[in-house]
């Protein structure tokens, strides 16, 4: 199953006060496991920055001015996460975004029924925890020090981490199945992942039963 975790950055924190988007990020996740399908953009908001969404992200008026516009990779983006669940931190703010940027194009909005909320989660599975993404990080020892700056493609790289793990799903169980090919299949979940067997030659196989005789009459008392 394919899934796309997704974040943006943006001129402030209020549609309603006209603030856009300037930073869209998404990783593809295939049975949870990361593929090399990511989409990133920086956008031309067509606004001024606000000096707090500045002290988060640090991307200034005169570095957007020269990017795309959202209108620009709208299509590219739709593609991308088309049939495709969501998993946003804090889902009421990135899709409230992004369908204000779809709306001014005349694109369809996103259904919410699309879309997986990790903080959501966190709230119902650490009542009365912190449930921020670097709180999140810290709760599951994953690595947050590239995170400096709130930035889309970090942040999704941390909360794929986070959405595994909260979910349950860090480790696959051993449910071993040996193909025709020699590989060993673990799965859990619907997560698969494959190992090549190497078996031992028939001298490896000798010496080895050599060494345990030699062994064992060693230890015999």
């Amino acid at each position: 199953m394919k899934e796309i975790v997704l974040d943006t950055e943006t001129t402030g924190l209020s549609v309603r006060d006209g603030h856009r988007i300037v930073e869209i990020g998404c990783i593809e996740l295939d049975n949870l496991i990361p593929t090399k399908n990511i989409f990133h953009f920086y956008l031309n908001p067509e606004r001024k920055v606000s000096e707090k969404a500045f002290e988060v992200h640090g991307y200034s008026d005169e570095f957007l001015a020269t990017k795309q516009k959202f209108a620009d990779i709208a299509d590219d983006f739709i593609d991308f996460i088309k049939d495709k669940k969501i998993i946003i931190h804090n889902a009421e703010f990135d899709i409230g975004h992004l369908n204000n940027e779809l709306t001014l194009i005349g694109k369809p909005k996103i259904s919410n029924a699309n879309v997986i909320d990790t903080l959501e989660l966190a709230r119902n599975k650490f009542p009365g925890s912190g449930i921020s993404l670097d709180a999140l990080c810290k709760r599951f020892r994953i690595d947050n020090s590239r995170r400096e700056k709130h930035t889309a493609l970090i942040d999704c790289d941390l909360l794929a981490k986070v959405y595994i793990n909260l979910i349950d799903q860090k480790e696959p169980t051993l449910n071993l199945v040996e193909n025709s090919e020699n590989n060993i299949s673990l799965s859990q979940g619907g997560v698969e992942y494959y190992k090549k067997v190497i078996k031992p030659t028939e001298q490896e196989l000798s010496d080895h039963k050599e060494y345990i005789q030699k062994n064992l009459k060693k230890n015999n008392f």
